[in-house]
């Protein structure tokens, strides 16, 4: 599971990062500047993206729009963390789906996806599992080898003899011609 981290960079970027991948996530910093957030998004495919809005907050705001409505991260959950208070009001209304958080709320959050991630991965390998064991059994009573092991091969049946190809005899082949014979034959004798 990846969380892309949007955020300037500025010196408390990386003691932010640490905090949050405390969480159990990887976080994937970048900076909220086209088109890198969105190759990024793109490549990662993250379970959630947190967008810093301590610096440039109405250039966080464009780039969070962007990232809701995009077809690849639409439905991805959209965390804003430091938004001013000024900007709360706009951000909702523009924003509807965005959840507002601490970066303490967020870790907690992170953690909780993680946990479920887990889970859900668990339990898709057990129905794989399951799965291969039912079809296993199903080709067992079938008399199917199983699907890693080839069948053996049938025995190769040897041709009957036919009665007129075995009463006849072969021509022989021509005799071969030497090489001043062949020469011979093209070239007309002058006279």
């Amino acid at each position: 599971m990846s969380i892309l981290y949007l955020h300037f960079d500025t010196p408390e970027r990386g003691g932010r990062i640490q905090k949050l991948s405390r969480s159990g996530a990887h976080i994937v910093a970048s900076e909220p500047r086209w088109p890198g957030f969105h190759e990024v998004a793109k490549k990662e495919k993250p379970s959630a993206i947190a967008i810093d809005f301590s610096l440039a907050p109405s250039h966080c705001l464009e780039t969070a729009d962007y990232l809701a409505k995009a077809k690849e991260t639409r439905e991805t959950p959209l965390y804003l963390i430091r938004v001013p208070e000024d900007r709360v009001d706009l951000v909702k209304k523009r924003l509807p789906q965005a959840i507002f958080v601490t970066e303490q709320e967020l870790s907690g959050k992170l953690a909780q996806i993680e946990k479920d991630a887990a889970e859900k991965a668990r339990q898709k390998k057990e129905a794989a599992a399951e799965a291969r064991k039912l079809a296993r059994a199903k080709s067992a009573k079938a008399g199917v080898p199983p699907a890693g092991k080839p069948a053996p091969a049938p025995k190769a049946k040897k041709p009957a003899a036919s009665p007129k190809a075995s009463g006849k005899k072969r021509k022989p082949a021509p005799a071969k011609k030497g090489a001043a014979a062949k020469r011979a034959a093209r070239v007309p004798k002058k006279k």
